[in-house]
């Protein structure tokens, strides 16, 4: 395919693991590929700084074992998935609770079942009560919260892209859910998944992040973060990935770089951050943001949490979701040492660090002044925003020749980020299989209202 005034079929912009997705797919249909970062690392966001035997991510992006992506894309058959306990540990009220789809119902049928079972219950017998403190309500109530999550794991996602778009908050609540239930679990769970406690994200978006988390186990990478791209780099043909490359502008048929001029080519996938994206690709919308801060912390004595991810039901403090991550993953601390690594959600407040360990002493019920710092990792654009009206399908072929992927272009996470990769190979691969001319001879394209 590779002509002679061509330096390769195709250029991508930017080794985060949407473009390292898309790079996968074409270099195993054979087109030449060659992917140029800016960085002197792969991943993008989606990085992992060692301190001291520590590996610490930055944004700390939870995974699903139910990921469809994860499993189809080339190059990641060799990343190891360690899963948290199941479910999640809420903390209400002092008081901590497991809490996830219940134990044995396999079914939406199963589920409802339940629920009847419970609401037809002779009125002889004593109504149930919610425990104190327990922020899922009573046993109708979880047994219906099982049924609306085991639901969700059995609907295909393109059904529940087309349900009616609201902001998740609304639309969880229209569905008869008890406030209790909401805020108590809901809220915070989808907080940790989607990074936004205020639930405006799309209903759409919020459904598919709940059928992941009902269908499979959240997990994390072994090794941190930065395994999911390095494994995805390394099965990459070699010589195909350029670290510390600026791309200044593109074309259709081009890339000018800072450092080694113009590269030609037949195609060229911008798949950078949206705001990068925009720099390059003029008129290309950029979102808003959710920004993110994730402080790390070193005990030498476990917490007595496990490997469970805790939230707080309460939202009595800064920190949305915590867990010692070295209960899941041993890699990420040095032997005898816990890794505690805690999320905080929008501005950070100003003495971030005594508000944090304050908050963490509440929620694992134990001394942290003697904990180590180890870092602070603030991120004001981590994870692009999706209020409706969201397109979680938005167009990654801007012309013939053109194309943008990244997890602005489908759903903020690595799913999402993944699967715009994918789907821009496949527009790729159709174009260059079409026979037609890929380009015009103007050298420089504008993307309008993308």
């Amino acid at each position: 395919m590779l002509e002679p005034a061509y330096q390769a079929d195709v250029v991508v912009v930017g080794a985060g693991i949407a473009g390292l997705a898309a790079a996968q797919r074409l270099t195993s249909a054979g087109v030449t590929t060659t992917v140029l970062e800016a960085a002197h690392a792969v991943g993008g966001r989606m990085a992992t700084e060692k301190v001291d035997g520590f590996r610490l991510d930055r944004i700390g992006q939870l995974l699903s074992t139910a990921y469809p992506e994860l499993h189809s894309t080339p190059g990641l058959d060799g990343l190891a998935l360690l899963p948290f306990a199941p479910g999640v540990l809420l903390h209400s009220e002092g008081r901590h609770h497991r809490a996830g789809a219940p134990a044995g119902v396999r079914s939406a049928r199963g589920a409802l079942h339940a629920v009847r079972a419970l609401a037809s219950a002779p009125r002889s017998m004593p109504a149930p009560r919610a425990r104190a403190g327990a922020p899922l309500g009573t046993a109708v109530d979880q047994a219906r919260l099982g049924a609306a999550l085991a639901r969700l794991a059995h609907t295909p996602a393109e059904r529940l892209l087309a349900r009616p778009e609201l902001p998740a908050a609304r639309a969880l609540a229209a569905r008869g859910l008890p406030a209790r239930t909401i805020d108590g679990f809901l809220r915070p769970l989808l907080a940790a998944l989607l990074y936004d406690p205020d639930l405006t994200t799309s209903s759409r978006c919020a459904d598919l992040a709940l059928r992941a988390f009902a269908g499979g186990r959240l997990a994390l990478p072994e090794g941190g973060a930065e395994a999911l791209p390095e494994h995805m780099a390394r099965s990459l043909p070699p010589g195909t990935v350029h670290t510390g490359v600026r791309v200044t502008s593109v074309a259709t048929n081009a890339v000018t770089t800072a450092e080694h001029g113009v590269v030609r080519c037949r195609a060229v996938l911008v798949a950078t951050d949206a705001r990068a994206a925009a720099e390059l690709l003029p008129g290309l919308r950029v979102p808003d943001f959710h920004p993110v801060t994730v402080v790390h912390h070193t005990t030498d004595e476990p917490t007595g949490t496990g490997a469970a991810l805790l939230l707080d039901a309460d939202r009595g403090g800064p920190v949305a979701h915590t867990a010692q991550v070295s209960q899941v993953d041993p890699s990420r601390a040095p032997a005898g040492r816990t890794l505690v690594s805690s999320t905080v959600l929008g501005p950070p407040p100003a003495d971030l660090d005594t508000a944090v360990r304050m908050h963490l002493s509440r929620l694992y019920g134990t001394p942290t002044t003697r904990w180590e710092t180890l870092a602070v990792h603030h991120t004001p654009e981590a994870v692009p925003a999706m209020r409706p009206p969201h397109d979680p399908r938005r167009p990654v072929r801007l012309l013939a020749g053109l194309y943008v992927c990244g997890d602005h272009r489908d759903t903020s996470t690595a799913q999402g980020a993944l699967h715009s990769g994918h789907r821009a190979s496949a527009a790729i691969l159709t174009d260059l299989g079409a026979g037609r001319p890929m380009h015009s001879a103007e050298p420089t394209a504008t993307a309008h209202a993308a």
